[in-house]
């Protein structure tokens, strides 16, 4: 923390005054809760919460104690996650974090508030009725849009159908086609229902007047003229909310305003990320038609009249891929019919509308049939048996470099180190938000931002080492275009290369180990080379070193300078690894944005395994990168992320598309990471005792997709290219 942050936080400690308890009234559920604390990156604390019948929750630090803060449930938003226990209460004056001691809290404290979000449902469903009476009702997200285009085309079916067979007089029974098409148009309307669910216009018109569109006296082709009419306005405010809108524009079709500034309170917890976004960023982060809440999600304020009242969201992951098919196909195919049944009698302008909303479906049709990869969450199988005495193999080669010793097996962790090069690169979207950027000052820290994140998953990897690779191996990650190959066998170096919306990253991972007796260090000798348009930007890392290797529990610490400088701009980076003390915070990185002359332009603070945060004044800070919560069983797999856990796994849209080169292949770590520590020492020995005999007789494999740059590896492309073409004539053998 800056000097400027603490005193800032001692004043607000002196000067602050205990809440006043909150006017008697009776008292629904009180209990003990995790909350969220005030200062950032402090975790959670126990406090006290205390439920009234008036909608107000408040909490202290004990029972009958001055209340600390309180929000009013009347006005909040509260989200929850299936399967945990947090609770996240958000409202106009305080925003609360919780989470509940056991599942049984969970669901009582849940049953409580739910009583406040029935109370606002009604509310808002009264408002929307209201205004639905004086016709205002418009409705902005696609979701909802794409719902009334369905309903729309159910009209249009209807309309014709009874344009070619009038219905008689009497009936005694519906046409079976008649019920077909409800059932479907239930179908299609029940696609888009979500936890959070927002009414469609014809949902909120139900209980008002009657619609004109759906009046019976009107002749057929006055409905099927008006539902056109309809459905050209609704392809308008779709296309133009699909490709991405100015807020300005979105209020005009949807009323809907960006999230207001958010008041300034006591409380240093970060704003959601989503509120510090430019609309640019946001509008690339929402690609999916489905506005499912997530963490990641675009959020839009209700209309004013339709603010009051709680609303509970589930935060939840991708939705299913099947449905949305279901209706690209079902709307596709019903227009193809409309058309088909109408050809000779429209105009041309009819003919015109209709052939937007073709073109429209095939957008939709193209977006929502992307399948994505399922990717595991597990290993086949957890470590057997731990890694051994280090110890004891490391004191006979005190200050050598042990990237020429052979160690056992069971040192190793189930990648290569090709793969470990690509957890550098998890955070890639913070490269796409740099390059979006047009603030140099902004971009650097985005940079920065991703250079810290680097070192993030080696927070509980202290244990084992990854495999070394085979000279020429490879191993790629179609997610950022990630390409990397072992160049040099000694010195290991190897060689890695990463591109994305606009942005390329180059970098040489090289370095050495020593061992210092009570301590193992990491000397990093390769830089980094990211280009974003004009700029070039060029970093070193930090050393490492793994303590207690002697006694004690192992760990990692990143300690050093990280210059970041950019060789065609007039800024730089200066970013410092502090070095964890007995009585002082670990993991803390500090830096400053400098220009050419040496000014300070701003300010980044935070810890390498959580998160980075640019300093704005002294009580506001902007949070730049946040690392994503490790599996809660990580201990039981190496200590992977979650994204580490998917490095080695050979999923179906890579399966006939990987070369022979590639470390999934490789069988040693195959063998270990199903479980089986012999099978893996066995390969081990196999596959070294091959490169050793190739280096024998002179055929070492030389580097295939990079080539040396005085003491640089650049990156001479081509390899996806060729991975197009398919691997099966590949000019070398395979390494094991």
């Amino acid at each position: 923390m800056s000097p400027q942050l603490a005193h800032s936080a001692v004043l607000g400690v002196l000067t602050a005054t205990p809440t006043p308890l909150p006017v008697a009234s009776a008292v629904i559920h009180e209990g003990w809760v995790l909350k969220k604390r005030r200062k950032k990156m402090q975790g959670f604390a126990r406090r006290y919460f205390v439920l009234y019948q008036s909608g107000l929750l408040a909490y202290s630090f004990e029972p009958n104690q001055p209340v600390r803060d309180q929000l009013s449930l009347h006005h909040a938003a509260i989200s929850t996650a299936p399967g945990r226990k947090d609770i996240h209460i958000d409202s106009s004056t305080a925003t609360f974090h919780l989470k509940c001691l056991s599942t049984e809290d969970f669901n009582t404290w849940m049953a409580e508030f739910r009583k406040f979000i029935t109370m606002g449902t009604e509310m808002r469903r009264s408002a929307s009725v209201r205004l639905a009476r004086q016709g205002n009702v418009t409705i902005s997200k696609s979701g909802a849009l794409i719902e009334e285009i369905g309903l729309t085309l159910a009209e249009l079916e209807e309309a014709f159908s009874l344009i070619e067979c009038p219905p008689t007089k009497k009936q005694s029974k519906r046409p079976e086609k008649e019920k077909h098409k409800d059932h479907l148009k239930d179908a299609v309307s029940g696609l888009f229902k979500r936890a959070s669910h927002q009414p469609s216009v014809h949902e909120l018109v139900a209980d008002g007047p009657p619609n004109p569109s759906l009046d019976l006296q009107l002749s057929p082709h006055q409905r099927a003229s008006d539902a056109l009419t309809k459905l050209r306005a609704q392809h308008t405010a779709l296309s133009r909310s699909i490709f991405g809108l100015t807020f300005a524009e979105q209020g005009t079709l949807g009323h809907s305003t960006p999230l207001p500034t958010l008041p300034a309170t006591t409380e240093e917890e970060e704003p959601p990320a989503e509120a510090r976004l430019t609309p640019q960023n946001k509008r690339a982060r929402h690609a999916s038609l489905a506005t499912t809440v997530s963490e990641l999600s675009e959020w839009f304020d209700a209309l004013d009249a339709m603010a009051d009242g709680a609303q509970e969201f589930v935060m939840e992951g991708n939705a299913s891929e099947q449905p949305s098919k279901m209706l690209t196909n079902d709307s596709r195919s019903s227009l193809e019919r409309i058309v088909e049944s109408n050809a000779d009698t429209d105009s041309e302008e009819d003919h015109q509308e209709m052939q937007s909303c073709l073109n429209l479906s095939e957008v939709l049709e193209k977006v929502e049939t992307v399948v994505p990869v399922t990717r595991r969450t597990e290993l086949p199988a957890r470590p057997v048996g731990d890694e051994g005495s280090l110890f004891a193999i490391l004191k006979k080669n005190v200050g050598k470099d042990l990237s020429t010793i052979s160690v056992p097996v069971s040192f190793n962790e189930p990648l290569t180190l090709l793969q470990r090069a690509a957890e550098e690169v998890e955070y890639y979207d913070l490269l796409t938000q740099a390059a979006r950027a047009t603030d140099p000052v902004e971009r650097i820290c985005l940079v920065a931002a991703f250079a810290v994140s680097s070192y993030a998953h080696t927070r509980h990897r202290s244990g084992r080492k990854g495999f070394t690779p085979l000279q020429a191996e490879t191993f790629e990650d179609a997610r950022m275009k990630f390409i990397a190959e072992k160049v040099r066998h000694n010195p290991l170096e190897m060689a890695y290369h990463a591109e994305g919306e606009g942005w390329d990253l180059t970098a040489t991972s090289a370095g050495k180990t020593k061992f210092w007796g009570k301590s193992l260090e990491v000397i990093q000798l390769g830089s980094t080379h990211l280009r974003i348009a004009q700029d070039h930007f060029v970093w070193n890392k930090p050393s490492s070193f793994m303590r207690n290797i002697m006694v004690g529990t192992k760990y990692l610490e990143h300690c050093g300078q990280m210059s970041i400088e950019n060789h065609t701009g007039s800024l730089r980076c200066i970013l410092d690894f502090k070095q964890g003390g007995y009585w002082s915070t670990p993991n803390v990185v500090s830096g400053t944005i400098q220009d050419s002359s040496g000014d300070v332009l701003c300010q980044l603070e935070g810890k390498w395994d959580d998160q980075m945060a640019q300093t704005l004044d002294s009580s506001h800070f902007r949070v730049l990168w946040r690392a994503t919560p490790f599996p809660k069983n990580t201990h039981e797999f190496y200590g992977f992320t979650s994204f580490g856990i998917t490095l080695n796994e050979i999923t179906n849209d890579i399966v006939k598309k990987l070369p022979p080169t590639d470390s999934r292949y490789r069988p040693d770590v195959r063998a270990l990471e199903e479980g089986d520590p012999d099978t893996a020492e066995a390969e081990k020995l196999r596959v070294e005792e091959l490169q050793r005999e190739r280096r024998r007789l002179g055929k070492e494999r030389q580097p295939r997709w990079f080539k040396q740059v005085g003491e640089e590896w650049e990156y001479v492309g081509g390899y996806w290219e060729a991975r197009e073409k398919g691997w099966k004539e590949d000019r070398v053998d395979p390494l094991w």
